[in-house]
C-alpha cells in the first residue's frame, strides 16, 4: 500500500505549512507516543464495556489521524467513536482489531513524509 493511499497529501502538506516543517517533527513523534497507548485504552474499554472511555480514545485517534491526512484511519476511529456514544460495543471487536492492524502502515507512511 503506497503512503499517499494512507496518507492524504494535501491535508498532510497542509499540516505542514501550518505548524512548520520542524513543528511537524514533533507533533508526529507525540501521536507515535500516544497512539499504542490509545489503542490500548480502547481495547481494556472494550473488554470492560465502558463506553465513554471508549468514545474518548477513539475521538483522540480520530482527531490526530484526520489532522495528519490519515483519513481512511480516522474514518474507522469515528465509527468506534460514534459506537461509544450510542453506548453499543457489540460491533466494535473486529473495528478495533483493524485500528490496531492498520496503526504500522500509518505510522510508517507518516515516517517516510516526515523524513521526504
Amino acid at each position: 500500500m503506497s503512503t499517499q493511499s494512507i496518507i492524504d497529501p494535501a491535508t498532510f502538506e497542509a499540516l505542514k505549512d501550518a505548524m512548520g516543517a520542524d513543528f511537524i517533527g514533533e507533533l508526529i513523534q507525540a501521536y507515535f507516543d500516544e497512539t499504542p497507548q490509545l489503542l490500548s485504552k480502547l481495547q481494556q474499554a472494550l473488554a470492560g464495556q465502558d463506553c465513554e472511555t471508549f468514545r474518548l480514545a477513539a475521538h483522540s485517534i480520530k482527531a490526530t489521524s484526520n489532522s495528519f491526512g490519515a483519513l481512511q484511519y480516522g474514518s474507522l476511529a469515528r465509527e468506534l467513536e460514534m459506537m461509544g456514544k450510542e453506548g453499543n460495543l457489540k460491533d466494535a471487536p473486529g473495528k478495533v482489531e483493524a485500528l490496531v492492524q492498520g496503526y504500522p502502515a500509518v505510522r510508517q507512511a507518516l515516517e517516510e513524509l516526515s523524513h521526504a
